[in-house]
């Protein structure tokens, strides 16, 4: 659907993201140490004077270049960054030749030709991802033709894919985080790449998960080392940035020791309340939150903070620079993919999610071009007395029945007594369900769920919605086909209870401290341990990344072999890389502390068969 055009570089001048969220602020004048509770905006110190502000210092940086090219990612104002760096060029009298290397893309209908085929059906939420280039989208005939003019004081080529000339010239790379592109799109400020057309938000999403994203993250990936300059354009008007070599070593010393990504949070239709009234910062006008992206690393960023200014990265710059650190022993099966991700579930006096499943790895591969699947744990972290989990069909399903069943409530509006065909198991504090790929499951309403799970996030296949609509007034897609194609009827009765609930054990233990196994599916890549201290802890990483959260107590702190100190506060999400190679946990809390460890198995047998 089609509801708007937006002309190529134009400068913004109106609503221009739309969200109940704040926008990371530019600078923060708190101190560190004194945040209390879960902090929503981690950070990680540099040294002082490695984050500029504003286009004012990024233009007297420029002005001493002859040729400067300046790429970026999807999402960037290019008319913005044009518009306020050209009046920091007029004051310092520097005369600029720009040139929009958006001149040098193919034509729009062509593009549209060019990445039609991976969008999939037009009513369909999925599509595949792309194996196209950037330079696909471009004319190289054009590009061949873009020269620098030696008449002018400098030269300027901006946009997004402005670093495939090969000119020896000094390279800019604006980024701009994925949760406020997405902002962007519902404002109707921005479009895909390749177009001017502006569609739905959802259509837009699309595209940028199965196309734009995959094609500039190997753009990104081919070009950061020759970057001279990283800098956050995800204020309208402003910009912070940093030289690329002192990013390096921030990704470095985090790659080595400890962070945290920035958490994002967004409302949906089955959105509950325990974040909004337990985390700090939240919108609280908000309707509900559904989620929060705790780590869920394809749209997360990392932030760095020098002098009170921060600047946010996205993840992949971390991997991009240091896989082999970050994964340890598991680069060779993942590269630079992360595996493994943490998200919220909010049903707390919310509703249930949908009866849903998610796919095998053959069907992700097929079908959406994935190299990992969507195998997920749900671990407790909160509930109320009576909360439900629904895991498993009941012993006697019959799978024909279950598909009629489902298909007359979505072509006649038909409520099903889902209980007859799935089951539905009690849910305690500290629970941890199993749900391989193919598994029907729901979270009930008033848990707070902590999903672990493999990376994939959007694959979710909805048979069962209770009849109800999404927070914009039409109803959520349903996926039965899809579904039937990859639910295990045999995942029924008795076998749930033995199979798809994990059951606790201590593995080891010492004078005030227990690590106890939370065992996942066969089939499941990542293993889950709970530590539990009432002192302190202490964990070797083994060669492996640990993905970690503190899910009792209120505040804890981890040091790192290097050194590193940093304050842990409950239901805050931190990772250990492998490289790390040691760190202690130590209680900081009135009880005992106790911190959930998800990580990859050395089951080498298992993991080949995720191998990117």
């Amino acid at each position: 659907m089609e509801v708007n055009v937006v002309d190529k570089g134009e400068f913004i001048d109106k609503e221009w993201r739309l969200s109940a969220e704040n926008l990371l602020p530019q600078r923060i004048t708190t101190k560190r140490g004194t945040q209390v509770g879960y902090n929503i905006y981690p950070y990680h110190s540099l040294a002082t004077g490695r984050i500029f502000n504003g286009y004012k210092s990024l233009a007297e940086w420029i002005a001493n270049e002859k040729i400067v090219i300046i790429d970026g990612f999807h999402g960037v104002f290019w008319g913005v960054v044009r518009h306020c760096l050209a009046q920091e060029f007029d004051r310092l009298n520097v005369r600029v030749k720009w040139i929009n290397i958006t001149d040098s893309m193919k034509p729009e209908q062509e593009i549209e030709s060019l990445v039609t085929p991976y969008l999939g059906k037009e009513d369909s939420v999925w599509g595949t991802k792309c194996k196209l280039d950037l330079i696909d989208f471009f004319d190289i005939s054009a590009l061949d033709s873009v020269l620098p003019d030696q008449e002018y004081d400098l030269n300027v080529v901006f946009g997004t894919g402005s670093g495939l000339l090969s000119w020896d010239a000094s390279l800019v790379y604006l980024d701009v985080p994925k949760n406020e592109i997405q902002y962007r799109f519902r404002a109707g400020s921005m479009g895909n790449l390749g177009t001017s057309q502006l569609s739905a938000p959802t259509e837009m999403y699309k595209r940028c998960y199965f196309i734009d994203w995959p094609v500039l993250n190997k753009h990104k990936q081919n070009i950061i080392t020759r970057a001279k300059i990283i800098a956050d354009a995800q204020w309208k008007d402003s910009l912070n940035w940093i030289f690329n070599a002192d990013l390096k070593e921030g990704l470095n010393k985090c790659a080595n020791s400890v962070f945290r990504v920035r958490p994002w949070f967004e409302a949906g239709a089955w959105g509950g309340h325990w974040m909004k009234g337990r985390i700090n910062g939240l919108n609280k006008d908000e309707i509900n939150y559904a989620w929060s992206f705790e780590l869920i690393v394809p749209e997360n960023g990392v932030v760095f903070e020098s002098d009170g200014y921060l600047l946010e990265i996205s993840f992949d710059f971390l991997m991009y620079t240091n896989a082999v650190n970050v994964l340890g022993k598991h680069t060779e099966i993942f590269g630079t993919e992360f595996p493994i991700r943490f998200d919220f579930l909010d049903t707390f006096d919310g509703g249930n999610l949908s009866i849903q499943c998610h796919p095998s790895l053959d069907y992700i591969r097929k079908e959406f071009g994935e190299n990992i699947t969507q195998d997920e744990t749900y671990y407790i972290l909160d509930c109320k007395p009576g909360a439900r989990v629904f895991l498993g069909f009941q012993g006697n399903i019959d799978p024909q029945k279950f598909e009629q069943a489902l298909e007359e409530s979505q072509q006649q509006s038909k409520e099903i007594d889902i209980e007859q065909f799935v089951q539905s198991l009690p849910a305690e504090k500290h629970d941890l369900f199993l749900i391989p790929n193919g598994t029907v499951h729901s979270a009930g309403t008033n848990n707070m769920v902590l999903e672990i799970s493999a990376t994939p996030y959007i694959f979710t296949f909805k048979m069962y919605d209770w009849m109800r609509l999404g927070l914009d007034g039409q109803p959520r897609p349903i996926n039965i086909d899809h579904a039937f194609n990859n639910l295990k009827f045999d995942r029924k009765g008795e076998k749930v209870q033995k199979e798809l609930i994990s059951t606790p054990s201590v593995i080891s233990e010492g004078p005030d401290w227990e690590l106890v196994h939370l065992p996942t599916h066969a089939e499941h890549f990542y293993d889950v341990h709970r530590i539990e201290f009432d002192t302190e802890a202490a964990i070797e990483t083994e060669n492996t990344c640990h993905i970690l959260m503190l899910v009792e107590g209120e505040e804890i702190a981890l040091e790192t072999a290097d050194g590193t100190s940093v304050l842990c506060h409950y239901a805050e999400t931190f990772v250990v890389p492998a490289a790390a190679r040691s760190y202690r946990l130590i209680n900081k809390s009135r009880g005992r502390a106790k911190v959930v460890k998800a990580f990859v198995k050395n089951d080498w047998t298992l993991l080949k068969q995720f191998k990117t």
